[in-house]
Parts: C-alpha cells; structure tokens; sequence
C-alpha cells in the first residue's frame, strides 16, 4: 500500500463542495481543511504509485473549482 499526501487550493467559498466530492473518493483515507499556503491536506492510500496519480490526475485535479495541487508520496523504508 501506497500513502500520498495531496495539498490543494480551491477557489474561495468551494471548500465544502471539494470536501464532499473528495469523500466520495474510495482511496481518500481523510481530508483536512488547513489554514496558510493550501486551503486542504488530503491522504490517499492506493495500491502504488500509479493508482496514486491517477487519482490525482483524473479524479482530484479536474474537480471543478480546484485551482491547483502538489503531492507528497511518502516513501517507503
């Protein structure tokens, strides 16, 4: 299993509609609304490293009033 950390903006007053769609994401173990230079933390939990980019890629990145993202794959030891 594969944890990834995903930090993203959304457009003013979005939040709770980007936090609904996100839940409704299988991989989507938690998601947190944060205060400073993202407006939320999402951790995802896939298969690999592929599962993880496709989600953020396919699922996270074209939700609507999502203006950007960066992720943290946490490596493993």
């Amino acid at each position: 299993m594969t944890d990834a950390y995903v930090m993203l903006n959304c457009e003013l007053g979005a939040e709770s509609q980007i936090l609904e769609e996100l839940r409704q994401i299988e991989q989507v173990v938690d998601v947190f609304e944060t205060i400073g230079t993202h407006d939320m933390l999402v951790k995802i939990q896939a298969e690999n490293f592929e599962k993880i980019r496709e989600i953020v890629s396919w699922n996270i990145q074209k939700m609507k009033n999502v203006r950007s993202t960066a992720t943290l794959i946490k490596k493993d030891n």
